[in-house]
């Protein structure tokens, strides 16, 4: 999406930058020609999605690889409940194809402007306590590594599959190979019941974890300025709680409506904004959230007039998943994309850190990979099949040597020693 010749621009316009060379491939085996002539040039690969992240996962100066020509259904199994997808779908292109063959995705996040890819191997998320992040569902698929080689994986590589393999490229940063096609687990299609309404944020807290347990999704946005909260609350028709203690009184109520699952979760984004998100132990998301709400009071309330979103998912297995082994929620901070947030974002990062909590991998942070490794039981794994299916640091960028690499390691200086000779070639 080069909004001049060769830029690129993410959604927010936070990140901008110039590919050496700025690809759109539209079958497997133009990706695997390409990548192989990389790995032989000790040239980066960046795949990219619909560059919905704020952080600059996709940044490289040399190959950026979009995969917005390889979009669509491949197979579905209405029995089975799987469905194949190429990585380039998006979200909501992939709901009307599943709903046509009857069938739907378990969840969607906030927006469904991402890829399919793209969502997955950054963590990306709905709400609900019983529902996971998106690359749970992840059952299969299909990658072209580092050297150029295509590795099915999951159910697509047969019941003796590499377990670990799956595990990682359930939320995988593209640090694996470029996906070429992804099957999931899916649901039949279903309707939900959405209901908006506002209320004090006092009660919405007070009420937050029985109004999680009674809903299938629920989620509020606290105002900082006025103190009221916006609730949304997501049910099958017909499965609504009816436990009056969970209304609040004089509610005012914004929407109430009834469509099928793909149309009704996302939300319509027209004003554009950067964001910070923190996963956070269930148990601590609540304490956490009434000491940022303290700070903000204090130090940001005049210059921060977008709402804080809270959330609830499942636990999962991913080895870099933020949710991965904990019930969790989630403390979004957002700004609008022509304000400051450094300072905002600065300021409050600390304290969700202090809580337990682990950084969404597509939004801004600051960590690298001296903090994120205690955060991750299976970073160590993670990393084996990382270094396994990549050994030549192909789909590294600077970002993702500092999110994964530790300074000073051996990979580490293998990585600079590449950048070092790349630029010297650069300047003969």
């Amino acid at each position: 999406m080069p909004d001049s010749p060769g830029e690129f621009v993410n959604w927010s316009g936070s990140l901008r930058f110039t590919p050496g060379e700025f690809l759109h491939p539209t079958d497997e085996e133009e990706v695997v020609e390409r990548v192989r002539r990389a790995a032989e040039r000790g040239e980066t690969v960046r795949p990219v999605g619909s560059g919905h992240s704020s952080t600059p996962l996709s940044a490289t100066d040399e190959v950026l690889m979009s995969l917005d020509r390889m979009s669509g259904l491949v197979s579905h199994d209405r029995e089975a409940l799987r469905g194949t997808l190429l990585p380039g779908t998006g979200l909501a292109e992939a709901g009307r194809l599943l709903a046509e063959v009857g069938m739907g995705m378990e969840n969607l996040g906030d927006v469904d402007y991402q890829a399919i890819a793209g969502a997955i191997a950054t963590g990306t998320h709905g709400t609900g306590t019983t529902l996971p992040n998106l690359g749970a569902n992840l059952v299969g698929g299909r990658l072209v590594t580092g050297t150029g080689e295509v590795v099915p994986f999951g159910e697509d590589a047969g019941p003796d599959h590499d377990r670990d393999l799956l595990r990682a490229a359930r939320v995988s940063l593209g640090a694996l190979g470029v996906m070429t096609s992804l099957t999931l687990r899916l649901l039949p299609d279903h309707d939900l019941h959405r209901v908006n309404w506002c209320t004090h944020v006092d009660w919405a807290l007070e009420h937050f974890h029985r109004l999680a347990a009674a809903h299938r999704h629920f989620d509020l946005y606290w105002y900082p300025r006025s103190d009221l909260a916006q609730v949304r609350t997501l049910n099958m028709p017909g499965d609504e709680p009816g436990d009056p203690a969970l209304v609040p009184p004089g509610r005012h109520l914004r929407r109430d409506e009834t469509a099928s699952n793909h149309e009704i979760i996302p939300n319509s984004r027209e004003l554009k904004f950067d964001e910070m998100e923190y996963m956070l132990p269930l148990e601590a998301g609540l304490e956490c959230f009434r000491v940022i709400r303290e700070r903000i009071r204090e130090r940001h309330r005049r210059t921060v007039a977008w709402r804080v979103l809270l959330r609830t998912i499942a636990p999962d297995d991913g080895l870099i998943s933020t949710c991965e082994g904990r019930p969790t929620m989630t403390i979004a901070l957002l700004q609008n994309n022509t304000l400051p947030h450094d300072e905002y974002f600065g300021d409050l990062e600390p304290i969700m850190r202090d809580f337990g909590g682990r950084p969404h991998w597509g939004k801004k942070h600051s960590l690298k990979a001296a903090d994120l490794r205690p955060l991750y039981p299976g970073w160590d794994t993670f990393q084996q099949v990382r270094r396994r299916l990549d050994p030549g640091g192909v789909f590294l960028n600077d970002h993702l040597r500092d999110l994964l690499v530790e300074e000073g390691s051996q990979e580490w200086h293998h990585l600079e020693e590449r950048k070092r000779k790349r630029r010297e070639e650069a300047r003969a």
